[in-house]
């Protein structure tokens, strides 16, 4: 782990550690749909090496809109949860960020 908490390699995530990780950001428990959120964030991030978008991640998983405030508080835990690595300064572009469309 970093010095903020996120995990610095990605390939070492595992269920385990998302329900540690998750413990740390103050959720006891991850349900299902939780876990499905953070193996899409995964994926689309090796995919593409880039963070997904809010709302591309609960469009794709068939959740609200809002799912990843509803499931993890805060985009940002869930980043952290699923072991991508720290966004730095980037971060607030992705949390204000919304696709047309959407």
């Amino acid at each position: 782990m970093d010095e903020d908490g996120f995990l610095v390699r990605f390939e070492e995530w595992n269920d385990g550690i998302a329900r540690k990780m998750a413990e740390k950001e103050g959720i006891s428990t991850l349900h299902e749909d939780q876990i499905d959120i953070l193996k899409f964030m995964r994926d689309y991030y090796r995919r593409h090496n880039f963070f997904p978008i809010i709302r591309y991640v609960c469009k794709h998983i068939n959740q609200p809109k809002n799912c990843l405030n509803e499931k993890f508080i805060d985009p940002v835990h869930a980043w952290k949860i699923a072991g991508l690595p720290n966004p730095g300064e980037e971060i607030m572009i992705f949390k204000s960020w919304e696709p047309l469309g959407t």
